[in-house]
């Protein structure tokens, strides 16, 4: 395991969704794993998507690989929200 999360942001067509590119693997398990809801994750999702669900503001996330496709919720900022995103990752893996 990697001694430091990197977390590349890079904007969509839509301001509320965002695609990390990080130097991790999210997907160890092989296949993408989408979720629609936080329900949908806190319910059927991996330990990880369950993690991110926990941080307020994510209320939708494709995990595939190295790539994480969050959809945020227009009242959370982006700069706090990858933020808040980075520590869970941080805690998670480390």
């Amino acid at each position: 395991m990697t001694e430091y999360i990197d977390i590349q942001p890079e904007p969509t067509d839509d301001p509320d969704v965002m695609l990390l590119l990080t130097n991790l693997d999210l997907t160890p398990m092989g296949g993408p794993e989408v979720y629609e809801s936080p329900e949908a994750g806190e319910e059927e999702g991996s330990p990880l998507a369950q993690t991110l669900f926990a941080v307020p503001g994510v209320v939708a996330l494709t995990l595939d690989g190295s790539e994480l496709l969050i959809r945020r919720s227009p009242d959370v900022e982006w700069h706090d929200l990858i933020e808040d995103i980075s520590d869970a990752l941080r805690d998670f893996f480390l």
